[in-house]
């Protein structure tokens, strides 16, 4: 055996347990172009690439934090969760998979619903986290979106929705599909009351989320590169035996085809919403009741 590739130098090597290891969650590697940066760097930056702009995958604490003034606003519905109705069992039982996913995630199930301010005005927003059984719309997420857009209704207030999702939850079969009926149904009471939907299309956004609420908004909009669709292109390639397009159901492909209004970037967010809403929503009674005062004043 030859030396020169042997540590032989006494003091050179280090025993395992005092070898020093670059600690998990310090660097982000951008998965589009490959970029390195710091975490905090790709946090300021609201979790999309320094370089190449890829937007990373965020969950409704991000969102709210992005949206809400301040990050400030009242949660609805926060302790509801799933009950297991069908007695489901795959690999273990639905009861366990939610137990163990709510401890994991810290999430009671795959949506949030909140109202508070965003650029000074009243909204409702709902906003689904693919964190929780991969954003899986069941029983209680169309239960808290229905009761989201009811207090919009109340409240006279525009409502968002933020769509992150793998579809229906299986575990929940039958439970699950009803929920596109109802959620639809509680956003063309909201339409008839004349308040504004905007739904935000996120990375992915799929399945029978994508077949009801999602595409329902007055206005739908998307972040860049996010898979919109409703069955996978496999499935869509085995199905009808032909290679799909370049970049099918990414976002810009679905904006050209007309089902998207626009695409806004996540640092642009907020205020793109902010403009949206002062140019759709009527003045609000505050400001009216001043112009009223104004009016009479000037009269007089």
């Amino acid at each position: 055996m030859m030396p020169w590739f042997k540590r032989v130098e006494k003091g050179i090597i280090t025993p395992t347990e005092e070898k020093k290891e670059t600690p998990d969650g310090l660097w982000f590697k951008c998965p589009d172009c490959k970029t390195v940066t710091s975490m905090t760097e790709h946090r300021k930056n609201l979790r999309t690439c320094v370089k190449c702009n890829y937007h990373d995958r965020i969950g409704s604490k991000e969102y709210f934090a992005i949206l809400f003034d301040d990050n400030k606003f009242t949660e609805m519905d926060e302790e509801m969760s799933s009950g297991d109705p069908l007695d489901f069992v795959d690999s273990k039982p639905y009861p366990q998979r939610t137990a163990e996913t709510q401890r994991k995630t810290g999430l009671k199930d795959a949506v949030r619903t909140a109202y508070g301010k965003s650029g000074g005005r009243d909204i409702t927003i709902a906003c689904m986290d693919f964190a929780y059984i991969g954003g899986s719309m069941g029983s209680v997420v169309g239960e808290k979106i229905a009761r989201a857009i009811d207090h919009a209704r109340k409240h006279r207030t525009p409502f968002m929705m933020i769509s992150k999702s793998g579809g229906a939850r299986m575990m929940e079969a039958g439970f699950s599909l009803m929920q596109m009926a109802k959620t639809s149904a509680k956003l063309a009471l909201l339409s008839e009351e004349k308040l504004p939907y905007i739904s935000l299309l996120t990375d992915p956004t799929t399945g029978g989320v994508t077949a009801s609420y999602a595409m329902l908004g007055d206005f739908n909009i998307a972040e860049p590169g996010a898979l919109i669709g409703f069955a996978g292109p496999r499935v869509i390639k085995e199905t009808i035996g032909k290679d799909l397009p370049k970049g099918f159901q990414s976002a810009e492909f679905v904006l050209e085809h007309g089902f998207l209004d626009f695409i806004v970037d996540r640092k642009e967010l907020k205020q793109r919403l902010v403009d949206l809403l002062a140019m759709i929503m009527p003045a609000s009674e505050e400001s009216n009741g001043t112009a009223k005062v104004q009016k009479v004043a000037k009269s007089s």
